[in-house]
């Protein structure tokens, strides 16, 4: 999965998307706009100071971002204002690019607006994100080339006791109105903090810029600069993650909720309903969900049953999966073992890149292991954007936590999701884009993000991957899971299942080891809605693929339909249907009329791909 959402944070011109690349519309509608969009961009930069350093805009390298609640009422005025202007300007009057920019521009502000009027700021962690997990890993996300850039590093470490209780603000408003995280997703809460507890400001993740200093750092300013950032450590860093667990155990996680839906919290259900919105960007019930989830399941079991018939297994489907979880053949003993099989597993497919795509990303990847402090309590894998300026490469995060529960079967699909052709590429193609206003560069819709990187694991199938019958049935097992993502979340949150139900039907039906599925279901529980964008967005690409290659025939051509999905970015999934449609039209030869099954049809009928 991606991390993008946590807030560290998307190819062609759009005019390959909607033709016309000079905007005839009149100047007046069209500088608003754009205007308006500027005024935006400068909000989000001054809000998100981290934002702000990722796009190499140092004028507030020194500050971390203000989360207080009068924070949270502040920002939705500002949405508020900015949506109220929006609604001013005339949509006729725009060009079919601007018009596509004020509706990307609308969804994403309107959908802040809507999360706000639901109180989702009483929710800024999760059991596994969030601010006292992202927060060791700073020296990776920020500049550290010169004096003042070392002095801005050391004022965001004095701020961090501050940014601590403003979350702790939130998080304790939370607990009074009733919106707290479900009791049992937080059981261990306090290893992931432990560990950022140091006797000495040595021990801190947080201090090894000053450990090794780059050539450009003057000698006489060092023993300045280390001074300075061990105090600020051991003066705010470790005194705001005391607060904070002091906070969690003794008075967060007693009075946290006993259930785990949503549903439970006030307005819980018309909530969920608008996450399962929200996540899809589809006019799509829970019930709906639920139902499109049950109809893949069936049909991605059915393709395992013959894949596995394929490696001579004669049980059944349960000892199979049993032999796949135990038998030590998939598995390996040291951590390089694992990232080392990755690396070569990714070098591979770097070099089918050009068979799949017109436009390739310019900034690089690399893989690191996921750091100790948050391993065991979180997935298999993420990935990490690289920086918009193209100073930090994007990297894939791979856990070495108990590898007795890390297959080798799963590696490529796993690899292909979270780096190529998955979120590295298509994550790095929209930091690129070219334009573009500004804002279109971050807003993250996690049906695309997610649902690209699904369909990227099937791409290896086209790439020559997955020969081994164990792998395919790792590719088809992970698929499987993100079907039963639509059946689990849903029956979480809208359905009354417990958390037993879940992990059951998980570990029925997917060869994902029982650790990383009980992980998988307390994410589900933690952050509800989000894990629904994966199938459903991979099905609308699918879909689409499978409509232009009916419409066009011999005309179409692989490079260049993946070159259009990802040449927007991550768009809501009306606007990559509008782009598709474009693209058939300008290829499908002149006199011939579009044939039937659309790709609007149902997600219920796009469910019955093979």
């Amino acid at each position: 999965m991606s991390k993008a959402m946590v807030g560290w944070m998307l190819v062609f011109v759009l005019g390959w998307a909607w033709g016309d690349r000079r905007d005839p519309s009149n100047g007046g509608a069209s500088a608003r706009l754009h205007a308006l969009f500027e005024r935006a961009w400068e909000f989000e930069l001054r809000e998100d100071p981290l934002l702000a350093t990722s796009f190499g805009d140092l004028r507030y390298n020194d500050r971390l971002p203000s989360v207080g609640l009068e924070d949270q009422h502040r920002r939705a005025r500002a949405i508020q204002g900015f949506l109220k202007e929006l609604a001013a300007i005339p949509p006729e009057e725009l060009s079919a690019r601007d018009r596509m920019n004020r509706e990307i521009f609308a969804r994403w502000m309107g959908d802040r607006l809507e999360g706000y009027r639901y109180h989702d700021y009483f929710f800024p962690i999760t059991n596994r994100e969030g601010f006292h997990v992202r927060f060791p890993e700073l020296p990776d996300h920020v500049p550290l080339q010169n004096v003042r850039q070392y002095e801005d590093y050391i004022h965001r470490l004095a701020a961090f006791k501050t940014y601590a209780e403003q979350h702790i603000e939130l998080l304790r408003a939370g607990l009074k109105s009733g919106y707290t995280l479900p009791k049992v997703v937080l059981r261990g809460f306090e290893s992931i903090l432990r560990p950022q507890l140091v006797d000495q400001a040595e021990d801190s993740l947080l201090y090894q810029p000053f450990r090794a200093f780059p050539p450009t750092i003057p000698e006489a300013d060092r023993a300045r600069l280390r001074e300075a950032g061990r105090r600020a450590i051991m003066e705010s860093v470790v005194p705001g993650y005391r607060e904070f667990l002091e906070f969690m155990v003794r008075e967060y996680i007693p009075a946290a909720r006993t259930g785990i839906a949503v549903a439970e919290i006030p307005r819980g259900s018309d909530y969920y309903r608008f996450l399962v919105r929200h996540y899809t960007t589809l006019d799509i019930t829970p019930e709906e969900v639920h139902r499109i989830g049950l109809q893949e399941v069936a049909r991605i079991r059915r393709e395992m049953e013959r894949v596995m018939r394929k490696t001579g297994f004669q049980g059944s489907f349960q000892e199979f999966i049993r032999f796949l979880r135990t038998d030590s053949r998939f598995y390996v003993d040291r951590p390089e073992q694992l990232l080392k099989e990755a690396a070569w597993i990714l070098k591979r497919m770097d070099g089918q890149l050009p068979r799949l795509f017109g436009k390739l990303p310019r900034l690089p990847y690399g893989i690191r292991e996921i750091p100790a402090y948050i391993a065991p309590k979180t997935t298999t894998a993420y990935y990490s954007p690289g920086s918009p300026d193209g100073r930090r490469a994007g990297y894939y995060y791979l856990n070495t936590y108990n590898l007795s529960s890390r297959p080798l079967y799963e590696l490529e699909a796993l690899s292909f999701h979270e780096a190529v052709p998955g979120h590295h590429l298509q994550i790095a193609l929209q930091q690129e884009l070219e334009d573009v206003p500004k804002f279109r560069k971050i807003a993250q819709f996690t049906v695309m993000v997610e649902g690209w990187a699904l369909y990227a694991e099937r791409l290896g199938l086209e790439a020559g991957f997955y020969q081994d019958p164990y792998s395919d049935f790792g590719r088809l097992s992970f698929e499987m899971w993100r079907a039963l993502r639509l059946v689990v979340d849903t029956g979480i949150h809208a359905m009354g299942w417990s958390r037993q139900q879940a992990i059951e039907t998980m570990a029925a039906n997917s060869a994902l080891t029982l650790a990383n599925i009980t992980n998988e279901v307390d994410r589900y529980i933690a952050w509800p809605g989000q894990a629904l964008a994966y199938k459903m967005g991979e099905l609308k690409i699918r879909q689409l693929r499978a409509w232009a290659e009916k419409e066009l025939g011999e005309r179409f051509d692989l490079r260049r339909f993946h070159d259009v999905v990802l040449g927007s970015g991550a768009v809501p999934l009306d606007v990559l249907e509008a782009n598709v449609r474009d693209f058939v039209k300008r290829l499908r030869p002149q006199g011939s009329a579009e044939t039937e099954g659309s790709p609007s049809s149902s997600s219920s009928e796009s469910a019955t791909l093979e």
